[in-house]
């Protein structure tokens, strides 16, 4: 099968991460680049674009979107009726009706839409999916999760930290992929029943923490606490089932900060009287490797090659997502108006 052409626009932190998974791939060639700051590149064999427009204009399959949330609706869409199939990162929209238009365009162009939802693809998640769908541990209970960050020097300049630019802090940047996770776990949907989201350290017109409860239609409840003042960085989603727990600690990434990446899974022991409640055998696994970007880059070459369709990051996961979310600002908004929230 021929290589899948690729150009990237937004040449960041993301848009280098999927440079490399493009570099990995035989089945994949990056053609062209489109960058709004200044930036080098050693390879003079890729196109430097000047715009989005011309990036579109390259010889391309698909586009890879790393840009500002403030322009990934436009461009997934000008991509999509261009002709292009389109890998675009998360956030995927500032807004709920931004990601229907986007869809409107997906379905008129009939090209491969896919976004970068990569916890999906972590091999702890994995194999704890596999575990829960074999209905070993019975019915899922609650889920509780935890993702935060420290922030860094320059964390009051980030771009991620200005609305007209990310959307939205720390919910829009690691939140999302632990609601993500809510929903991929339990194959349903969540309402949020309270929502504070709050600005508690950083000088920034974003959300530095929030603080959500949610349930979804099988009463399963799942709160999240998302953190920028996480001075130790922390990734950690227990789930308790009828017949036991899995908990998933820590996440693999380049710094490694998060990491270990583990999975403990338990059962509960109280039926027999000889057992110490509340102190179940565990076994825990150790994970060392992060393939998570190159295997959500397989997943969309794969998809456009017509081998098997997008199942993780579609575009309807990002809708409902952003239906969520935008439902989460809006109660929080009522909150802070009511006086239950600080800001």
């Amino acid at each position: 099968m021929k290589q899948i052409k690729f150009g990237i626009a937004g040449y960041g932190k993301m848009g280098r991460i999927r440079e490399e998974s493009i570099l990995n791939s035989t089945n994949a060639k990056l053609m062209s680049i489109y960058e709004v700051s200044d930036y080098s590149h050693n390879d003079k064999s890729t196109v430097q674009c000047n715009s989005f427009d011309e990036l579109l204009k390259t010889d391309i399959d698909a586009v890879i979107v790393s840009a500002y949330v403030s322009v990934a609706a436009d461009y997934a869409i000008r991509a999509l009726n261009s002709g292009k199939h389109v890998f675009c990162e998360k956030p995927p929209s500032m807004t709920f009706k931004e990601m229907q238009e986007i869809i409107k365009a997906e379905k008129k162009a009939n090209k491969v839409l896919k976004y970068g939802f990569n916890h999906r693809f972590h091999h702890s998640v994995m194999e704890a999916k596999k575990v829960i769908d074999s209905g070993d541990l019975g019915k899922i209970l609650w889920m509780r999760g935890v993702y935060g960050k420290a922030g860094s020097i320059d964390f009051n300049d980030n771009w991620r930290n200005y609305k007209n630019y990310s959307g939205g802090g720390i919910l829009m940047d690691q939140g999302i992929h632990m609601l993500d996770l809510f929903r991929y776990f339990s194959d349903s949907e969540f309402r949020c029943l309270n929502a504070h989201l709050t600005t508690l350290f950083w000088n920034i017109e974003c959300e530095d923490n929030a603080f959500l409860t949610l349930k979804n239609k099988n009463n399963i409840v799942a709160t999240l606490h998302s953190s920028a003042t996480q001075w130790r960085h922390k990734f950690l989603l227990e789930m308790e089932f009828e017949n036991g727990y899995i908990n998933l600690d820590g996440i693999l990434s380049s710094t490694r900060s998060y990491a270990p990446e583990t999975m403990t899974i338990g059962r509960r022991e109280f039926e027999d009287i000889t057992f110490a409640m509340g102190k179940p055998k565990e076994s825990t696994t150790y994970y060392e490797y992060d393939e998570s970007w190159d295997l959500e880059l397989e997943e969309f070459i794969n998809a456009i090659y017509g081998i098997n369709p997008i199942k993780n990051g579609t575009s309807n996961d990002s809708l409902e997502i952003m239906k969520l979310v935008d439902f989460i600002y809006k109660i929080s908004k009522v909150n802070s108006k009511q006086g239950l929230n600080d800001n």
